[in-house]
């Protein structure tokens, strides 16, 4: 039996966008930014020449780098302004770069691939439904849209879309822990689609501590958690529910190689939930609702627990504590690493630059 090699990819010239609120990687809140800083990396290593349109320092690896804003605007987060001088800042300086292709993770960015001869790929971070996928839908051909799930893509089979990639972290980077505490790990952006109050409740119908640290800026989060999260935490029928702040790329890894496991009571199709990738890679399962990705990353029984109702949930967190860590960090390694993201997105590249356009008529591109 004679195998076929695969031919190194040819190297390309690639132009990566991104959001313009957050430096690359981000020291705190931020998952997009830390999903294209390791791309970058891993492009860069994979023998591509990037160039990287962001805010803030140049602290990935990419060879070339353009800097949109010397201070990344986040308190700005969610006014239009800066996404729209982010995306006049970007075009003028791809109009004098010679690429093969641009890879957009902004939101206003996509807009001007019209007037540019290159392919334009942008990933689709955020819901393929409702405004947003209203949006990407208006854009039509002129851009090739990645789905981060098959979940997102199933919700809208009206964008053009290029393929499925999910999301990857630097798995090496997070520590593995076997040996659990006892606490539950809520992690998150402050949400009711979030579920965190959810968890609270479980875990105290279990009585398991619970742990919470999450994103508390922007107006909804801070009037979510007063209603629904603060009036929960403390100590009640002597189960401990504490909230620890936001937490750094050094606080997350600790919290979620020590915690029991992660609740991921989520209560929207949520597109690609990176944390429960992040808690795999430290060993710990997931209990999570079945909706959106979570079908697709968790494997139920061997490295979570995936339950359709929230009556249901309280124990799942209890039999997710009971499976193996040894597991969890094998599934992440070799579904969600880094290097698997940018295989999957170098051979979408591929194909748009020897000029496949519609992918979504190609099984053979949709990557996951």
């Amino acid at each position: 039996m004679s195998l076929t090699v695969s031919p190194q990819p040819a190297a390309l010239r690639i132009a990566v966008v991104a959001p313009p609120w957050f430096e690359l990687p981000p020291r705190g809140y931020g998952g997009t930014e830390v999903v294209v800083a390791g791309l970058v990396d891993q492009l860069v290593e994979r023998g591509h020449e990037v160039t990287l349109v962001a805010s803030g320092r140049h602290r990935t690896r990419a060879q070339h780098f353009v800097q949109v804003y010397d201070v990344p605007p986040s308190s700005l987060l969610g006014t239009p302004m800066p996404e729209v001088q982010a995306a006049a800042v970007a075009a003028g300086a791809l109009a004098e770069l010679d690429v093969d292709l641009v890879h957009d993770h902004s939101l206003a960015g996509p807009l001007l691939a019209r007037s540019r001869a290159v392919p334009t790929v942008t990933t689709l971070h955020g819901p393929a439904l409702g405004p947003n996928g209203q949006y990407f839908e208006a854009l039509g051909a002129s851009v090739d849209v990645v789905a981060i799930s098959a979940a997102q893509q199933r919700l809208n089979p009206r964008l053009n879309w290029a393929g499925v990639v999910h999301n990857g972290i630097d798995v090496a980077s997070f520590p593995y822990v076997e040996r659990k505490d006892d606490y539950v790990l809520w992690i998150g952006r402050f949400s009711a689609d979030k579920g965190a109050h959810l968890a609270i409740d479980a875990a105290r119908a279990v009585g398991r501590r619970i742990v919470l640290a999450g994103k508390l800026n922007e107006p909804e989060e801070r009037a979510y958690f007063e209603e629904a999260v603060r009036p929960r935490l403390g100590q009640r029928d002597g189960v401990a529910a504490e909230y620890v702040g936001e937490a750094d790329a050094a606080l997350k890894r600790e919290l979620c190689s020590r915690a029991a496991c992660l609740a991921f009571p989520i209560q929207w199709d949520e597109p690609f939930g990176m944390v429960m990738v992040e808690a795999l890679a430290c060993g710990t399962p997931v209990a999570a609702i079945g909706r959106g990705s979570v079908p697709e990353v968790i494997e139920d029984g061997v490295t979570g627990v995936v339950v359709d109702h929230v009556a249901d949930f309280a124990g799942a967190l209890e039999r997710a504590t009971t499976l193996s860590p040894v597991a969890c960090r094998r599934s992440a390694a070799e579904r969600f690493d880094l290097s698997v993201m940018a295989a999957s997105y170098e051979r979408v590249f591929e194909l748009l630059v020897d000029g496949t356009r519609g992918l979504r008529d190609l099984p053979t591109a949709r990557i996951a």
